[in-house]
């Protein structure tokens, strides 16, 4: 059982989440995924319930209002040479924060559709908990995040995702040496974020100090690189993401890195988009409970 947080819960078969996740990730079309939404004729549950639920709805997902008078947000630009020359992100600092009041860093890494008011309001939240929070987005060079998540999707796949990475390597090193930094800096992403944080946990070394990835697939090589310990967060429905742990936890082992792992028990890859019915509430508290002591220790 799943439901927006505003919502009482709705009863969605586990099949649709399934085919909604391939869509979400490319390996199916819009039309394919509604296709087969339609051929499920359950009683209560129209093609139109069951697609407003699991779309996203983001006027559900916002938490700390970007008005909020403990927070300051504002869209900054940094330099990407390795990248796409020039990057642009969503810039949240805590009220007090100053040259002579610093605070630690964490950057942000949205999903595969660009920033949107979801990953928005996830550095807005941090920067509530007291930490300056940077939430790049990779759709800069092409405008922005255009407004709507399928077209958003569909920029991305456009663009080469080295140059993504090098982005998002720039912008940490632009967060760690901020004028208000600490010095210290943690780094949070969900889905394609989750792989980047596995990514950059090998390309930032040593200025890397603490990462999270939710649902995150690991990067190809490198991994002797990582000197970050990492909080992983899985969902125990998600058989694509987990299927590469099955190969990615015995590299870390091996290795001897220092890193823990949360399964969350009948949630599906998503749970913590307050936006669709993935949402789990009891789930998604718990993991970001887990990520802010996470942050609390390392970065403090």
């Amino acid at each position: 059982m799943q439901g927006n947080k505003n919502n009482a819960p709705l009863v969605i078969p586990q099949v649709a989440f399934d085919w909604y996740d391939e869509y979400a990730h490319g390996d199916i079309s819009r039309r394919t995924f509604l296709a087969r939404l339609g051929t499920l004729g359950i009683a209560g549950l129209t093609l139109g319930t069951m697609t407003a639920a699991l779309t996203q709805n983001y006027a559900l997902a916002e938490q700390i209002s970007f008005n909020d008078p403990d927070i300051k947000g504002r869209y900054v630009e940094f330099d990407s040479p390795n990248g796409h020359g020039k990057g642009r992100g969503y810039l949240v600092v805590p009220k007090g924060v100053d040259e002579m009041n610093e605070a630690p860093t964490v950057l942000v890494a949205h999903e595969n559709r660009g920033l949107n008011p979801y990953i928005e309001d996830v550095a807005r939240r941090l920067a509530k908990a007291g930490y300056i929070a940077f939430a790049p987005d990779a759709l800069f060079p092409l405008g922005g995040y255009p407004g709507n998540d399928d077209e958003g999707r569909t920029m991305q796949k456009t663009l080469d995702g080295e140059k993504i990475v090098a982005d998002f390597i720039a912008a940490g090193r632009f967060l760690k040496n901020h004028t208000f930094s600490s010095g210290k800096l943690g780094m949070v992403g969900f889905c394609f974020g989750g792989y980047l944080v596995n990514q950059l946990a090998i390309d930032l070394g040593d200025d890397l100090d603490a990462g999270v990835p939710f649902y995150g697939t690991p990067a190809k090589s490198g991994f002797e690189k990582i000197t970050a310990p990492l909080q992983m967060h899985f969902a125990a429905l998600d058989q694509r993401v987990n299927g590469t742990w099955v190969d990615y936890q015995p590299i870390l082992d091996q290795l001897g890195k220092t890193y823990t792992a949360h399964t969350y028990a009948d949630v599906n890859h998503g749970f913590h988009n307050d936006s669709t019915a993935r949402y789990n509430e009891a789930a998604a508290e718990l993991a970001w409970q887990r990520t802010l002591e996470f942050f609390k220790e390392h970065l403090a």
